[in-house]
Formats: structure tokens, sequence, C-alpha cells
């Protein structure tokens, strides 16, 4: 075998390298066409879950009393924490619900900050819709 110099290397490389760059890619184009429903629909999904209309979601549960006491629980629980709250009125009482979990872990690893400054903070049963 004959050996080969490292100048006729050093060449072949360089030429080598010169042909390819005469290589393109294919191009093309992809045109899509969107119903306009589509984008309605999915305005419409973004808002009924910023109103918690969709889907079992998990609420922690910190009061059950009069109108008074829920006030200042939240007005407490507000200044405390930044997870959502509300209150909801169930007859003849009032409820102070915290958060929109989408499943038990998050909701359960919130309640374990919760429970340090409201100690019988619970998480009820999602109701089926």
């Amino acid at each position: 075998m004959r050996k080969l110099s490292i100048n006729k290397i050093l060449l072949s490389c360089f030429l080598s390298g010169f042909s390819f760059l005469n290589l393109t890619a294919q191009e093309g184009q992809i045109n899509i066409n969107e119903d306009d429903k589509l984008s309605k629909l999915l305005a419409l999904k973004s808002e009924m879950s910023q109103d918690n209309e969709i889907g079992d979601r998990y609420k922690i549960q910190l009061f059950y009393g009069n109108n008074g006491e829920a006030n200042d629980v939240i007005k407490d629980y507000r200044s405390k924490f930044e997870y959502p709250s509300l209150i909801a009125y169930e007859a003849p009482n009032y409820k102070v619900w915290v958060g929109n979990f989408r499943n038990r872990l998050e909701a359960d690893r919130a309640l374990l900050k919760i429970k340090e400054s409201f100690p019988s903070a619970f998480i009820p049963k999602p109701r089926n819709r």
C-alpha cells in the first residue's frame, strides 16, 4: 500500500468540503385551514376552565358557619396565602373554599401548608357533574 502524504489528504478533505456546499434540502409549503368554530370552541373551554365549570376539581374547605365569621376567615386566609378563595353559600351556612386543584396530590400538598394556620381545614369529596 502506498502512503498518502498529509498534503494530499488535506487537499481531498478541502475539495470534498466544497462539493457539499452545493447540496440543498427539499423545500415545501404547508397550508393549514382552521375552522372558525374550532377557535370559538377553544375560547369557550378556556373561559369555562377559569370559571371552574369543567371537570372534578379539588378544593380545601376552611370554614362552615355564619357569614360574619366566613368573611373573617377568608380575610385572614388571603393575608397569608395566594391560592384562589371564595365564600359559597349553602343554606343556611357559608363555606370558605380554597384552591382549584386538578388532582388530589396537589390538594394534599397545599393542605399541609394551610393546616399550619387553619388546623380544621380538610378536602371534601369533589362533586360529580
